[in-house]
């Protein structure tokens, strides 16, 4: 028998990112034993990347906003792909989650009048989103963070889940592994919540960071939990093109919200050629129309450079492939333009902006004040993931709840930029009340001893291979051949050749696999922590690819050259992704539930 930790929680969190950290404080205001497993550190969470302000209707600078309106804003950039019932329940729990954020002591930018300030952002028809500069989520991971640790929360830092441990259909544990000390833990749960974000380190360019391989989507799938929306992967627009080292890294939507515009090399601001006619009564006409509405005029109208991200994103891909991109790549985006109609424009953006102030000028030694910064799309975020009950958060596996970026059903085919924050502050606390009240219904299964042998002596196996031996894989090269792949065939852009030889590249990768050698021992092993994760790429990097092929049409972030229009069939459809009786991935199409009359009037009157 190979050793092992047992731990006994009522509801373990699995991810202490902000929806982790939210399920696991309201699971303990119930009086739940709850354990939290973060795979870095505490705080090293992507919630601090949601630089640009969370989604919450306030109000509070343009009194004409309420929650119908952000209902109908959410859906329509999801092409009406949404789970209606969770955008309803989002857009009217947002305000409050932001309100008890802030009495937990979230110091966000004020008003003139003392109230919370809030900016514009792409496909929000008013002022939106709460922020705090541009370091936003930092803010809330720092509120969240400090709230819980004086919860009696047990914290399990640099621990990564390998497998969920079921008995019969219902989940009753998880298997995990301490990455520093190469120990393994069993946690024993009444409940379990996933909430471990998302999937980007399947593509060589990403805003992710090295935490992001899908975990919650491929442990939930190989738990017999279904998968949806998966073809749908937001490439953000602009992320960092240059110097190659820190290619990928994002650049907040707030610097378009606070007056920045896109020109191409012959310094056209290219987004007024391509208004889709949904929008078109709300665009300004020209730059001063866009700054007037930065500035919060009620009657100005939203500049272009603020549609949803999918129609961004390929704007700028478009004028890249057509000769007018910037020099590295990507397109321009200029902020410095604004000290034409704001004296002290430096002063402004640095108060506004001040990562972004500082990260371009450490990484790419340009001052944003004085001069316009190179931008391209960045795989950011996705929209699929595990499909959940709208109020509860519950997966179709008993005692198995997702939230956050994970779990999928709020985005439909597109998210819209602040709606992550909100998201997790909504859904983190639903999982967390729903686990808990799971737990205090239902007593604890039993945990095989046999199942936890298996999945020990599977994780250890790229030991007993030897590197030198023949035959022998490298895990960085297995994923970095992937990351390729899945940037070339599976991309913004796609057709059905690529994704196809993609499907079969990943089958050729996963036999690669299993034949992943490690040498050294077990403590703080990065080879070795490699070859665990690419069992969960390729799951769904399988997923991704599969879902995308049997979706044929665009929408929203899912744009294919062989199908490039919206078909209306496909827009009543969900596709399904779940593993069948003999353990292979299948693929079938739901329809999505009819819209009830009173949430069909607020979209049809906002449109």
């Amino acid at each position: 028998m190979i050793e092992h930790e047992p731990i006994q929680y009522d509801v373990l969190v699995i991810g202490a990112g902000g929806a982790g950290l939210r399920a696991a404080i309201e699971a303990r205001a119930t009086g739940a034993s709850v354990g939290l497993v973060c795979k870095s550190l505490l705080g090293k969470a992507h919630t601090v990347m949601a630089e640009g302000g969370v989604a919450a209707a306030l109000s509070n600078v343009d009194d004409r906003d309420n929650w119908e309106v952000h209902f109908a804003d959410t859906m329509r950039g999801g092409q009406y792909l949404n789970n209606c019932r969770m955008a309803e329940l989002h857009a009217k729990e947002a305000p409050a989650r932001v309100r008890e954020l802030e009495a937990w002591g979230a110091v966000f930018d004020r008003s003139p009048d003392g109230r919370i300030l809030q900016r514009n952002f792409g496909g929000h028809a008013y002022p939106r989103l709460a922020h705090v500069g541009d370091r936003t989520g930092l803010e809330m991971i720092r509120t969240l963070q400090d709230y819980a640790v004086h919860q009696e929360i047990e914290v399990h830092m640099e621990c990564a889940v390998i497998e969920l441990l079921t008995d019969g259909e219902r989940v009753v544990g998880a298997f995990a592994f301490d990455r520093d000390r190469g120990t393994f833990k069993v946690f024993q749960t009444k409940a379990v919540v996933l909430a471990t974000g998302g999937i980007g380190k399947a593509y060589r360019i990403t805003s992710n960071s090295w935490e992001y391989t899908g975990d919650g989507h491929a442990l939930a799938y190989r738990a017999g939990a279904a998968l949806i929306d998966m073809e749908f992967v937001q490439f953000h627009p602009t992320g960092m093109v240059w110097p190659p080292s820190v290619a990928g890294i994002l650049v907040t939507e707030g610097v378009r919200g606070e007056g920045g515009v896109l020109r191409n090399s012959l310094g056209e601001r290219f987004m007024f050629g391509d208004i889709p006619p949904a929008y078109r009564n709300q665009t300004a006409d020209n730059e001063e129309e866009g700054w007037r509405y930065t500035q919060g005029d009620k009657d100005a109208r939203r500049p272009p450079e603020l549609l949803t991200r999918d129609h961004v994103a390929r704007c700028i891909v478009r004028e890249v492939k057509e000769g007018r991109g910037s020099p590295h790549g990507g397109v321009f985006l200029d902020i410095a333009w604004i000290k034409e109609k704001l004296p002290s424009a430096a002063e402004h953006i640095k108060r506004k902006l001040p990562s972004m102030y500082h990260q371009f000028k450490e990484l790419a030694d340009i001052d944003i004040t004085e001069e316009p910064m190179e931008v391209g799309p960045t795989t950011h975020y996705v929209m699929g993931g595990v499909r959940v009950d709208a109020d509860s958060q519950m997966t179709d596996v008993p005692g198995l709840f997702a939230a956050g970026e994970c779990a999928a059903g709020l985005h439909g085919a597109n998210r819209l930029g602040g709606n992550s924050l909100s998201d997790l502050l909504v859904f983190g606390k639903r999982a967390g009340e729903y686990a808990a009240r799971f737990a205090q219904e239902n007593s604890g299964g039993e945990i095989s001893r046999d199942h936890t042998a298996r999945v020990a002596r599977a994780a250890l196996e790229a030991f007993d291979r030897g590197v030198d031996a023949g035959g022998a894989e490298n895990p960085f090269e297995i994923q970095q051949d992937l990351q390729k792949m899945m940037q070339d065939q599976v991309g913004i852009v796609r057709n059905e050749d690529d994704m196809q030889a993609a499907v079969e590249g990943i089958g050729r990768l996963r036999e690669r696999a299993e034949r992943v050698a490690v040498s050294g021992n077990r403590e703080y092993n990065p080879g070795w922590h490699t070859a665990l994760d690419l069992r969960n790429l390729l799951a769904y990097s399988e997923a991704i690819a599969r879902a995308a092929l049997a979706r044929k049409e665009s929408r929203g972030a899912h744009t294919r050259l062989d199908y490039p229009d919206k078909d209306e069939k496909f827009g009543k459809l969900s596709v399904v992704i779940r593993k069948n009786s003999d353990g292979d991935l299948e693929v079938s199409s739901e329809p999505i539930p009819e819209i009830p009359e009173g949430l069909q009037r607020i979209i049809d009157a906002k449109k």
